[in-house]
């Protein structure tokens, strides 16, 4: 198991708050991580809104690979339906080439109706985006040369220039919320990516299902899953309890606006009928409901532990010497 931070660069709840002080923290932060002994930094993809806006992650981690040399970096993820494949294969090419491989390839197909709107596109299509355009990124990463036949990407046969430098094997991550996104991450043979958006409980039987899917497929072990995960650590428990609360439950209203899951929309769009089970968890507990179940969770592990709280310091203390990495200063 590695451990890794998730960069959103949000600013929803906080008043006057400028892009760009979201962007300086998120920076400040991530060199901290990298720092500390963390094992790879990756970053969402979003627009337009208080909820998340860093509208291209592979630029962003051109930029720390420089900044952090001594990280993973991550993409989680890059949106196919609103890039073209040629471009994210350039654009990752490039990328990893500077990093010396360090670049691991997260990919999605996005969920907020305001995002497909504004790119002038049909969620109804994201299914078939994906599908068609993340086995041509995949396969030119491999051989240099990308081509595509399919309805959306006809793409010549072209070459990858600069030639992709590292193998990609086992650096592929696919978000994998519905049954046919953990089919189609599967075929890929991609690291499953999920969120904490419902309970494990719930999860553990996707997750399963992906693992059969990934030896049916292929012959082969199936690659870990990448689990992203709310954390809110502190030496006092009631104190870190209502940190939690009131960060991690303003977040939780923020995803609930973002991608409407008040709403009934999921119902009818194609392809996304899976995040109808989540809607509906929605509805009948509210925000405050989906607050206690995400804040919930996470103080379980402290309660049914006590003496966990206790030990975090010294554990992020004793993880950072097992890495063999200085704690470096830096000023912005």
């Amino acid at each position: 198991m590695d451990v890794g931070m998730m960069m959103v660069f949000a600013s929803y709840g906080w008043d006057d708050c400028s892009d760009a002080r979201v962007w300086d923290e998120e920076i400040r932060l991530a060199r901290l991580a990298a720092d500390l002994g963390f094992d790879c930094l990756w970053s969402a993809e979003h627009h337009f809104n208080d909820y998340s806006f860093v509208p291209d992650n592979i630029q962003l981690m051109t930029y720390l690979t420089a900044l952090c040399p001594n990280i993973d970096l991550g993409t989680a993820a890059v949106i196919l339906p609103w890039h073209d494949p040629l471009r994210v294969v350039e654009n990752a090419a490039v990328l990893d080439m500077l990093s010396k491989g360090r670049l691991r390839l997260g990919l999605g197909r996005g969920l907020a109706r305001r995002e497909f709107t504004a790119f002038r596109l049909s969620m109804d299509e994201s299914r078939e985006r994906f599908d068609e355009a993340a086995p041509m990124i995949i396969n030119a990463l491999k051989t240099g040369f990308i081509e595509g036949h399919g309805k959306y990407y006809p793409q010549p046969r072209t070459e990858i220039r600069p030639r992709p430098q590292h193998s990609f094997d086992g650096r592929i991550y696919a978000v994998a919320s519905s049954e046919e996104a953990v089919d189609s991450a599967a075929k890929l043979g991609a690291h499953m990516v999920m969120f904490a958006d419902r309970p494990w409980e719930m999860r553990a039987p996707v997750i399963e299902r992906g693992r059969q899917l990934h030896r049916k497929y292929h012959g082969t072990e199936p690659p870990q899953v990448m689990l992203t995960e709310f954390c809110v650590c502190g030496t006092n428990l009631a104190e870190t309890e209502a940190e939690a609360r009131q960060y991690q439950g303003k977040f939780v209203e923020s995803n609930f606006y973002h991608y409407e899951f008040l709403g009934e929309h999921f119902k009818t769009v194609k392809g996304y009928d899976a995040y109808q089970q989540k809607a509906d968890i929605a509805r009948k507990g509210g925000i405050e409901g989906a607050d206690r179940l995400h804040a919930g969770r996470e103080l379980g592990y402290a309660r049914q532990d006590p003496a966990w709280a206790r030990r975090a310091p010294e554990n992020c203390r004793r993880f950072r010497a097992q890495r063999r990495l200085p704690l470096r200063r830096h000023a912005l």
